[in-house]
């Protein structure tokens, strides 16, 4: 495995990678990794930090409506849960990430909803049906992601009450904290769930035990959870304590 690969598998693991510590555990220098993440950067692998890079999720690199997502069929589970809970009519809050466009998808059937989301994948998935409306902030749009982040995007749901606020999440810990990539992520994130008035985390298992830097919120403070399965033992005194609705789509559990 070289050393791209190496990095790559790290970022995977970890969420990011920071240049220094690189550096320290290959033996190379600053520069040398550098040049590393920049072409993982150009290939659409990671995402450029200050002082480091971020994992991609997904095959970011291909067209949207192409690409294949990690844990599809997890994640096209976990959507059906959710647009059996949404109504005809309803007020959408739809956050960031793939988990959220993909529960859009699910939705495309429905009829009349408002939906307020900066995740232009979820916007263009509910576009299709003439009688959405369709809400998005301004700002600029980071790319490959296709989402807006930064204070238009905050300021646009704060501005908006909804019926229901459907959020995914970069990483959960152990004790139940919320965890994503950057703090801009963790603000939106905390303003939609506070505005809406049933709040609803998707989220396949694996982002149970995935580190992530900023942290914000706690996984019982959602309304409901729809995960794909368990996520093991280790997990069950979390999933346990939780008071909401749980759901396990691939598992036809609903507590």
């Amino acid at each position: 495995m070289d050393r791209k690969e190496q990095i790559l598998q790290l970022a995977r693991r970890e969420g990011r990678v920071m240049v220094d510590g690189l550096a320290e555990a290959f033996g190379v220098s600053a520069h040398t990794i550098r040049r590393d993440i920049n072409a993982l950067c150009e290939e659409a692998k990671l995402r450029r930090l200050h002082g480091g890079a971020e994992y991609i999720e997904g095959q970011a690199n291909l067209p949207y409506h192409a690409r294949a997502v990690l844990n599809f069929d997890e994640k096209s589970a976990i959507a059906r849960e959710v647009a059996q809970v949404i109504p005809d009519g309803a007020t959408l809050f739809i956050s960031i990430g793939t988990t959220p466009a993909i529960v859009a998808g699910a939705l495309a059937e429905k009829q009349a909803l408002t939906v307020i989301t900066n995740n232009l994948n979820a916007a263009l998935a509910l576009s299709e049906n003439p009688g959405n409306r369709i809400i998005l902030p301004g700002g600029e749009m980071r790319l490959p992601d296709r989402d807006i982040l930064g204070p238009e995007a905050v300021e646009l749901f704060r501005t908006y009450r909804a019926d229901f606020g459907i959020y995914g999440v970069g990483g959960i810990d152990h004790d139940g904290s919320l965890l994503d990539f950057n703090a801009a992520e963790v603000q939106m994130r905390e303003q939609m769930r506070a505005n809406s008035r049933r709040s609803i985390l998707v989220a396949d298992r694996t982002k149970f035990g995935r580190r992530a830097a900023a942290v914000g919120g706690q996984l019982d403070e959602a309304g409901m959870v729809v995960l794909d399965r368990a996520p093991g033992a280790d997990w069950q005194p979390l999933l346990d304590a939780y008071p909401g609705k749980l759901v396990l789509a691939m598992e036809q559990v609903h507590v």
